[in-house]
């Protein structure tokens, strides 16, 4: 059996979703007609602590969708280096919205300082684009899977409101940041104009996020999410995964968490692999080939052989993530084929 740790995308539904799917009550969504698609979005807004809720694709045009409908074209996005809207979500504000980005180097616990968003706020001069929106990501997947406590982002928040600019989160992840520091996910969410999460992460379902706001804001939303060809129709039989998600799928989170602490502690007593075990808050563990002796992408090569999937992503890195499916001794597994190739390499 292959022990998958590239990503929690490549969970499969659980039975109970499965079930779900084959009999959900269906509708015409882009008519909201579809009753599992209506009561996914009201569940949603009630998890997040906002008025109403948009069911998208995916994370990606989650975020999209929240920008354009905050944003006009040339005005501005302010977010961290690593955010994953910056790096890995295809330029689609700057492309389809002509927004613009201006980063501010992240923390390595996920966190923009304050001063450096102060910073970056333009002044009103016709030479600049407008400041518009300050984009968090939490947990943060470039920094670690690092949580950010609410107290954390309002920090930042403050300098968001002291310029009259409107903040959005990146949440794809807000329920392991929740679980992970034993609050609602309403509680992360409660400062945020809009946020995004995820069904498709650690909640294990197949396809689908979230987009939750105001009333207002998620009627936009709506508009945009069609003009980028976002429009489903029965999407119930996706809706009713999330569904069961949300009732069944969140507290089970804390599993990943102690699976990947277990993880990150084993590297770092594995000579040639470098990491901090403290660093390690949520279910993504990011480490550090250390020795010369052994390039990522040979250590991948050698790890997939032994069945064991872990993916290089910049430089020396490498990155691990536990999810439903994987359960301790499959760590374990990974942990001793770890060992054996980098005993191996040395």
């Amino acid at each position: 059996m292959t022990i998958d740790l590239r990503s929690d995308t490549v969970t499969l539904p659980s039975p109970r979703m499965r079930e779900a799917m084959a009999r959900a009550e269906l509708g015409d969504d882009v008519l909201g007609e579809d009753p599992t698609v209506n009561r996914l979005q009201e569940m949603a807004a009630e998890c997040m602590g906002k008025e109403a809720a948009l069911l998208v694709a995916s994370g990606t045009m989650g975020n999209l969708v929240a920008l354009l409908t905050h944003c006009g074209r040339g005005d501005e996005i302010i977010m961290g280096t690593m955010a994953h809207t910056f790096l890995f979500e295809g330029g689609g504000v700057s492309t389809l919205g002509g927004i613009h980005v201006h980063t501010v180097p992240n923390l390595p616990n996920g966190m923009l300082d304050p001063a450096d968003v102060e910073t970056a706020v333009r002044p009103d001069n016709v030479h600049y684009p407008r400041s518009r929106v300050v984009v968090l990501e939490n947990t943060h997947n470039r920094c670690g899977g690092a949580v950010l406590s609410a107290a954390q982002m309002h920090e930042v928040l403050a300098v968001a409101r002291a310029h009259g600019l409107r903040a959005h989160l990146d949440g794809a992840r807000i329920f392991n940041a929740a679980v992970a520091l034993g609050v609602r996910p309403s509680t992360l969410a409660a400062e945020f104009d809009s946020v995004s999460f995820c069904l498709s992460k650690g909640l294990a379902c197949p396809v689908g996020s979230l987009i939750c706001g105001s009333q207002a804001f998620i009627a936009e939303a709506r508009r945009n999410r069609k003009a980028v060809g976002g429009g489903m129709r029965q999407a119930g039989v996706l809706a009713a995964a999330g569904i069961v998600a949300l009732e069944e799928m969140v507290e089970r989170l804390a599993e990943d968490h102690m699976h990947a602490r277990l993880l990150g502690e084993a590297i770092a007593d594995i000579p040639g692999l470098a990491i901090d075990p403290a660093t390690v808050m949520s279910n993504i563990v990011i480490y550090d080939v250390a020795t010369p002796k052994i390039a990522p992408a040979e250590l991948s090569a050698r790890l997939r052989a032994e069945g064991v999937l872990i993916n290089p992503i910049e430089g020396r890195k490498m990155r691990a993530v536990t999810h439903y499916g994987i359960e301790r001794a499959d760590v374990e597994q990974a942990i001793g084929a770890l060992q054996r190739v980098m005993n191996e390499a040395a």
